[in-house]
């Protein structure tokens, strides 16, 4: 089984993978989000299985514990937390969401 949803984290300021963060898969369901998947990227800063191979089209959000990553490295940061919010659309094989981020800065795209 693949995933839907994958994603992977490069630390641009030491230009490479950012390993050990915890990430979260939610759905929005109704007025709230619903937890879906959980995981923690690996060496090479990648998560490859993050939830189910098959979800409804709608509203998703990754959020990424950015701050116990920086933590870890005794480097502050501007932002303890990143939650990426993106739309699935009915009938999409494969979405890949990274995140690029430093300390004080973040961005991400699309990804494939």
């Amino acid at each position: 089984m693949s995933s839907l949803i994958t994603t992977h984290i490069l630390d641009t300021a030491r230009g490479r993978g950012a390993s050990g963060v915890a990430v979260q898969l939610h759905g929005r369901r109704g007025d709230g989000w619903e937890e879906i998947a959980y995981g923690v990227t690996d060496e090479n800063g990648r998560i490859s299985q993050l939830g189910p191979d098959v979800l409804p089209a709608g509203l998703y959000r990754l959020t990424f514990d950015t701050g116990a990553y920086f933590d870890e490295q005794s480097t502050e940061t501007f932002f303890p937390e990143v939650a990426l919010t993106f739309n699935v659309a009915a009938g999409e094989l494969h979405y890949h969401v990274p995140l690029l981020l430093s300390p004080f800065a973040y961005s991400t795209y699309r990804g494939n």
